[in-house]
């Protein structure tokens, strides 16, 4: 690539990561609300969205996996990058086991064949499950702006941005099953999503509070919560429909993560 081209796409990547995750943030939140206005308007759209998650799920884990470990390793250490790291999986793993399922997309606990089906009283605990999901990507978004290297910082939101696609369709969809008018789910929709905001806010507070040497840390543990999501959106698919329509998609985006940031580096170097 001639040195001109490579100094006019270098400056739009700077772009992109310049507002610090906001712009991201604000992407990621357009991102799940478009879906969640297919899944509430559109009958059976989150059956067709269910092939994007294992795709989105393999980005995920590929994005925590060869992007954001290796980097917290190099930072921080093993010690602590694989404590962190394992830190972050195992809450989010025990909020969703024993508190609430924390992604609507790739829960295999959830019927979303069944969403036609009437879920009275489902509504409030779904949308405070979805909204928790909702702070982690938005604070998780923020803080790799700040302590990652750039491919990192273009995988990840990307990662997440697709991953809120089908994740704003099945939440589109159970909230429209579960209350009286298309309105009202989106209104819930709104709510449950509109917390990405928030958790990036809170992310970007953090920063001065804590320097940008020491966001490796919760960075670490934002890989972890990465991973679990990741790896539950595969998993999911596997148990609903076997083992080579969840894991060839989820290879692929895996691949994805990988060249990309490898791209980025090529692109910048």
């Amino acid at each position: 690539m001639s040195p001109p081209a490579r100094t006019r796409y270098s400056g739009i990547l700077n772009h992109l990561v310049s507002s610090g995750g906001i712009g991201i943030s604000l992407l990621a939140t357009a991102a799940a609300l478009l879906g969640a206005a297919i899944g509430v308007f559109l009958r059976g759209a989150h059956l067709k969205a269910r092939y994007l998650v294992p795709f989105a799920g393999g980005l995920l884990v590929g994005v925590s996996v060869f992007g954001l470990f290796p980097e917290l390793i190099r930072e921080i250490g093993w010690a602590a990058g694989l404590v962190l790291f394992a830190a972050g999986y195992v809450v989010l793993r025990g909020i969703n086991r024993y508190i609430v399922p924390v992604c609507p997309a790739c829960a295999h606990d959830h019927n979303h064949e069944a969403c036609d089906t009437a879920l009275h009283g489902f509504a409030a605990p779904l949308v405070v499950a979805a909204a928790v999901h909702s702070s982690l990507d938005g604070w998780s978004i923020v803080t790799a702006q700040f302590a990652a290297p750039l491919g990192v910082r273009l995988a990840l939101p990307l990662a997440v941005v697709l991953h809120k696609i089908p994740e704003g369709i099945a939440l589109g969809a159970i909230l429209r099953a579960a209350v009286a008018s298309r309105g009202a789910a989106m209104l819930w929709c709104l709510l449950a999503e509109g917390v990405t905001l928030i958790g990036a806010a809170a992310g970007l507070e953090l920063e001065p509070l804590l320097g940008q040497a020491w966001l490796s840390y919760p960075l670490a543990i934002a890989g972890g919560f990465f991973f679990y999501l990741g790896f539950h959106a595969v998993h999911g698919e596997w148990k609903r429909r076997g083992a080579l329509p969840a894991f060839m998609p989820a290879l692929t985006g895996a691949a994805g993560a990988a060249a990309l940031q490898q791209g980025v580096r090529v692109l910048l170097g």
